[in-house]
């Protein structure tokens, strides 16, 4: 079997700021998750999207959880969906979620989503349905590991973003070895027909058959939060023009690299989740040089 390629060394570039620009230049990010009890997750998406560039963010999260999402953070839009018993999204909200998602450029799913049959089903019908590109990420991922059927079967561009425990739902195996991430990434990402990135120490990126390995990122970030961080991360760089696999790419090395800078600041010890999203800009700055 033939080797895969290596990416290039060299790290994808967003596209030059034009004086004339507008908020429209630069995509709209569609959010979905949070739930009652759970709202922080996504709203860090919506503020790490915001702070990596997106021109627009909207945030769809469950009734119950909508007022306390909208209160993190004033720049990004929130949209209530109905909600269950539980203040999980309900089935009900499609029509909402469709009607939202035709006026994004990207769409994500995933954090402080929760767990329940409704939300199976709707996570597989996003999967399915949506043209646009989609990132997918914790209970979104868990969702789609119990139906195994849809992952072959994207209706659009598809990113999956597993930390090893997901990964290992999602191909039904155990957690790979330092010395089996990168191939079993490999596969999944070729079953999926979609940009797999395997978090961990050395982040695996690869669409089956391009490679990159994250060298940013230290011990500090293995906190709660950070994973979602990257999820909104990923978003805006998709929202701003760059292919799935350079804004996967991209945004793993950005979201270690604000990890960095926040250590060499604060100490690796007690950071949280939102001191990655303030170093964002710093580090889309040194990247840009």
């Amino acid at each position: 079997m033939n080797s895969p390629a290596k990416s290039d060394d060299r790290l994808p570039r967003l596209p030059h700021r034009r004086p004339d620009s507008n908020k429209g230049t630069f995509g709209s990010v569609l959010l979905i998750g949070g739930s009652q009890g759970m709202a922080g997750s996504i709203s860090l998406s919506g503020m790490a999207a915001l702070r990596t560039g997106a021109g627009l963010v909207r945030v769809a999260t469950s009734r119950a959880a909508q007022p306390t999402v909208a209160a993190f953070e004033p720049s990004y839009m929130t949209i209530a969906l109905a909600d269950d018993a539980e203040g999980r999204i309900s089935a009900t909200a499609r029509e909402l979620i469709a009607e939202t998602a035709r006026h994004a450029s990207v769409i994500a799913c995933g954090p402080g989503l929760g767990r329940s049959d409704e939300l199976t089903d709707l996570v597989a019908w996003l999967y399915q349905s949506l043209e646009q590109p989609l990132v997918v990420d914790a209970d979104a991922l868990n969702a789609l590991a119990t139906r195994q059927e849809v992952l072959a079967k994207p209706g659009g561009p598809r990113i999956l973003t597993p930390h090893p425990g997901e990964f290992a739902r999602l191909q039904q195996t155990e957690i790979p070895s330092a010395d089996e991430r990168e191939p079993a990434a490999r596969r999944l990402a070729r079953r999926a027909g979609a940009v797999v990135v395997l978090k961990g120490h050395r982040t695996v990126i690869t669409d089956g058959q391009r490679v990159a390995l994250c060298t940013t990122g230290n011990p500090g970030m293995a906190t709660g939060g950070t994973g979602d961080v990257l999820t909104g991360v990923i978003a805006a760089l998709v929202a701003q023009h760059l292919e799935p696999f350079d804004a996967a790419r991209l945004g793993a090395h950005v979201h270690g690299l604000a990890g960095d800078l926040t250590a060499a600041s604060l100490g690796p010890v007690g950071i949280i989740a939102r001191d990655l999203v303030e170093q964002l800009p710093r580090a889309l700055a040194q990247c840009a040089e």
